[in-house]
């Protein structure tokens, strides 16, 4: 992963830094009765690794809030800022949200890094975030922090629980696309698989790249493993790519167990030969199917143009939340006053998500789903959330 701090980052970061104290005497937000409520969002929209439409959606939420009237009145200003992946700048973006523009909270965020590099200064600042996709570890670790999706590491237990347990599938090999120091939670994933069920995997790979050319070598070995299914934690270009190469080698008989980060149609549109299926545990209800669990969400979507994914359900899904806890707040709109209201909120429930959300819970439910070979396009393959240990 890219861990350069160039100087001009640096000086932004340190610059931030010393505006850090000059949010509104109200404890962010900001200007008082009547003038806008600043939320805030750090997302990698550039990098080898991209996660733009949570924010997209998250904004086209508010959007549709304000329009209607927002809060008595009051809109929500909602900025969103590039980490680009990298560490300095998702350090510096946090500090001008947080410290510069007086966030009142940070919702909608989805980033490759930034929660693990900022959960300790939310910390400090007294500020909550709501990642509408919650991608590192810092996102499920800070009290701080609070993801609308079940997350990477969950969904990897997920989808290796679904191999074994429903396919009953053995000699499954698993690949992994590591960024920062999320190795010991993946790892953490599998034996939490390998508790559930007694099964452990037949081989691990941690070396895969991101945004790689040729995912060949990779898949070459895995296939001189004896491995009879794959499962991978890639964003959707680098699936293509690993899928393809595997066409290329003529290894027609895998199975795929990948994570909802590959679930678009997009993705189906790319893959003619699936193999023996690819599986997915999608962490939102199923978008493929036109039905009306996300008949808003994709209204919403297609008004604005944001693509179909799972991303953009996060993204609404943790503004949707939020507005449902700002409606609930009586007297002012500060950090604070939104920090406490989030902290004491009554769990949501939405059909869209198998687990309710409350801050700081975990959703921990999948909704299986198959794209076969040869029809471009996904399938459920269950009548129910999949859910960690059931």
């Amino acid at each position: 992963m890219n861990r350069r701090a160039s100087g001009t980052a640096a000086l932004l970061a340190v610059a931030a830094l010393t505006l850090a104290g000059c949010a509104g005497a109200d404890g962010g937000g900001g200007g008082g009765e009547g003038a806008p409520i600043v939320v805030g969002s750090v997302n990698t929209i550039s990098g080898p690794a991209t996660f733009p439409e949570a924010s997209q959606a998250a904004a086209a939420v508010f959007d549709a809030f304000n329009e209607a009237g927002g809060l008595d009145g009051r809109t929500i200003e909602y900025k969103t800022l590039d980490d680009k992946g990298d560490p300095a700048t998702a350090t510096a973006s946090a500090r001008e949200l947080v410290g510069s523009d007086g966030a009142v909270a940070l919702v909608g965020s989805a980033s490759l890094i930034e929660c693990e590099i900022n959960a300790k200064y939310y910390e400090q600042e007294g500020i909550l975030s709501m990642p509408g996709i919650g991608v590192d570890t810092g996102c499920f670790a800070s009290d701080n922090i609070s993801p609308a999706n079940v997350g990477p590491f969950n969904d990897m237990t997920l989808t290796l629980q679904y191999g074994s347990e429903v396919l009953g599938l053995d000699d499954i090999c698993i690949l992994l696309e590591i960024a920062g120091s999320t190795r010991p939670t993946y790892q953490a994933a599998i034996d939490k698989w390998t508790e559930i069920t007694g099964k452990e995997p037949k081989y691990v790979d941690d070396t895969v790249p991101y945004g790689a050319s040729d995912y060949t070598p990779y898949i070459v070995k895995a296939r001189d493993q004896g491995c009879k299914a794959l499962a991978i934690n890639p964003v959707e270009p680098d699936a293509i790519g690993q899928v393809k190469a595997a066409n290329a080698q003529g290894w027609d008989d895998v199975t795929w167990l990948y994570l909802t980060s590959v679930y678009s149609e997009n993705f189906a549109d790319a893959i003619d030969n699936a193999g023996a299926g690819i599986y997915v545990p999608a962490e939102f209800y199923p978008f493929t199917d036109d039905n009306e669990i996300n008949a808003d969400w994709r209204e919403l979507m297609e008004a604005n143009d944001i693509p179909l994914t799972s991303f953009s359900q996060g993204g609404y899904l943790a503004a949707t939340y939020f507005i449902e806890v700002l409606k609930g707040i009586d007297g002012d709109i500060t950090r604070e006053s939104v920090s406490e209201a989030l902290k004491a909120m009554d769990p949501i429930e939405n059909p869209m998500v198998g687990t309710p959300y409350a801050f700081g819970t975990q959703n921990t439910a999948g909704w299986p789903i198959i794209l076969k070979s040869g029809t471009n396009a996904w399938e459920q393959v269950a009548d129910d959330w999949l859910r960690i240990g059931e």
